[in-house]
C-alpha cells in the first residue's frame, strides 16, 4: 500500500478547515484562562522563505501545547506594512542610492508606492501559513498602516507616558549613514567583514604638574572619534608605568610596555586607581566646554579596560561607544545634581559627516576623514605610532 505524507497532511488540513477545528478551539474556551500570543507580523512585499517556516513552526508548537493544556489561545494574524523592508524594496525598483533621492522624487509619491507594494505577496504568505498547519486568524488581521492600529499604538504610548515610564536619554547603537537608521543586533550579525585599517597610538599630554612632560599613550582603531573625546579610562587594578623613551615620558600599562614601546627606561610604577583624576590636553579642542557646568578631559576608572590589546588607556567618546556611554552615564549619576557633569559630544550628522563644530573636517564623511586626522596628529607631534590592524567590523547588510 502506497503511503504519502503530503496527501495525509492535505487530508488533515481539509478536515480542520471543514470542521472549523481552529475556531472551535477558541469558541469552546470562552470561560477559561487566556494564553496571550502576539504574532510578530511579516512584511508581505517579499516572498516567504524556509526560515519563515521554521519560526512559524516554533510559534505553533507553543500555541498548540497551551491549547492542549486547556488555555484559550487567540491567534490574530498581522501584517507589517511599515519600515525599512518596504522602503528598501521600492528604493531598489526606482534605483535610488540614498534618502535624498526619495526627497527629490517626492515623499508622498514614494509612500504611495510603498503602500501599494505591501501586500504584493499576501496570497503566498497565506498559502504557506495554511499549508504548514500554522493556525492563525487570517480573516481578521491587524495591519500596521491602518488608522485604528496606529491610534492604538499612540494611545498605549500616551498611557505609558502618563505613568511616568518614558524618559529621554542617549543610546549608542550601530548606525547606517546610507539608510540613516540604526541596525538591530540581528542585522549587525549579518554584516560583519574582516578588514585591515589603521590603528594609532596618540599622545594625550598630562596637565597635572606632578607629571611634567608626560603623555598618556592612547590606542584607537577609530581616529574619527577623537574629536568627541571626553575622558581616558584606566583599570584601577592594573599597574601602569612612566617610561622615559627618547627624551619623552610616556604612561602605559606595564604589561604592554615591551610589546608597544620595545625600548625605554621605566622611571616609576603606579596603580591605575592612583591615576584617576589626572587632567590632560585633548588631541582636538573643537569642542568648547562650559567649565561651570561640565567636567571633561580627565582620567576615569573602568573595569572594562583590558590587557588584550592597546595600551591599558582607553579613549572615551560616549557618543560613539556603548561601554563609553555606560561609563559616563554611571559616573554622572554618582555626581550630585549641582555638580559638573561629563558631556556627550555628538559632532556627526545623520549622513555620517562631521558637523560645523569640527571646523577642520566639517562636511567630511567620518571614514574619509581618518587619514586626514592621522596626518594632522602627525604634523602636531601627537602621533606616536601607526600600524595596520585586522579586525571584524560591522557593515550594513542592506
Amino acid at each position: 500500500m502506497e503511503f504519502s505524507l503530503p496527501k495525509l497532511e492535505e487530508k488533515i488540513l481539509k478536515f480542520w478547515k471543514k470542521n472549523r477545528i481552529f475556531e472551535s478551539s477558541i469558541e469552546k474556551r470562552k470561560k477559561v484562562k487566556d494564553f496571550v500570543f502576539y504574532e510578530g507580523p511579516p512584511t508581505a512585499n517579499a516572498k516567504p522563505g524556509i526560515h519563515h517556516v521554521l519560526s512559524r513552526v516554533f510559534k505553533d508548537i507553543i500555541c498548540r501545547y497551551k491549547t492542549m493544556k486547556g488555555f484559550r489561545v487567540l491567534r490574530k494574524a498581522g501584517w507589517d506594512t511599515h519600515g525599512l523592508p518596504v522602503e528598501l524594496e521600492i528604493e531598489k525598483k526606482l534605483g535610488f542610492k540614498n534618502k535624498k533621492d526619495i526627497e527629490k522624487y517626492g515623499i508622498e509619491k514614494f509612500n504611495a508606492l510603498c503602500k501599494k507594494s505591501v501586500f504584493q505577496y499576501k496570497k503566498e504568505w497565506e498559502n504557506l501559513t495554511e499549508r504548514i498547519g500554522f493556525w492563525l486568524d487570517l480573516k481578521n488581521p491587524y495591519i500596521t498602516c491602518e488608522p485604528d492600529y496606529i491610534e492604538s499604538v499612540w494611545f498605549l504610548l500616551k498611557k505609558i507616558w502618563e505613568k511616568g515610564l518614558l524618559y529621554q536619554d542617549f543610546r549608542v547603537s550601530p548606525y547606517c549613514p546610507r539608510c540613516q537608521t540604526i541596525l538591530s543586533s540581528h542585522e549587525v550579525a549579518q554584516g560583519y567583514k574582516k578588514i585591515k585599517e589603521p590603528s594609532i597610538y596618540v599622545r594625550f599630554k598630562i596637565l597635572s604638574p606632578e607629571f611634567k612632560n608626560t603623555s598618556l599613550l592612547v590606542w584607537t582603531t577609530t581616529p574619527w572619534t577623537l574629536p568627541a573625546n571626553v575622558a581616558v579610562a584606566v583599570n584601577p587594578n592594573f599597574i601602569y608605568v612612566k617610561v622615559n623613551i627618547r627624551n619623552e615620558k610616556i604612561l602605559i600599562v606595564k604589561e604592554k610596555f615591551s610589546e608597544v614601546l620595545s625600548e625605554g627606561e621605566i622611571e616609576k610604577e603606579f596603580l591605575g586607581k592612583d591615576l584617576v583624576g589626572l587632567k590632560y590636553q585633548p588631541p582636538f579642542d573643537f569642542y568648547q566646554p562650559d567649565l561651570k557646568k561640565e567636567r571633561i578631559w580627565e582620567v576615569l576608572p573602568a573595569d572594562f579596560v583590558s590587557l588584550k590589546e592597546g595600551t591599558g588607556l582607553v579613549h572615551i567618546a560616549p557618543a560613539f561607544g556603548e561601554e563609553d556611554m555606560e561609563l559616563i552615564r554611571a559616573y554622572n549619576s554618582q555626581l550630585a545634581t549641582n555638580n559638573r557633569k561629563f558631556p556627550v559630544i555628538l559632532n556627526v550628522n545623520e549622513e555620517g559627516k562631521f558637523n560645523f563644530e569640527v571646523k577642520k573636517f566639517a562636511g567630511l564623511f567620518v571614514k574619509d576623514a581618518d587619514p586626514l586626522i592621522i596626518q594632522d596628529l602627525k604634523e602636531r607631534g601627537l602621533l606616536f605610532k601607526e600600524e595596520l590592524y585586522e579586525h571584524d567590523y560591522p557593515f550594513c547588510w542592506r
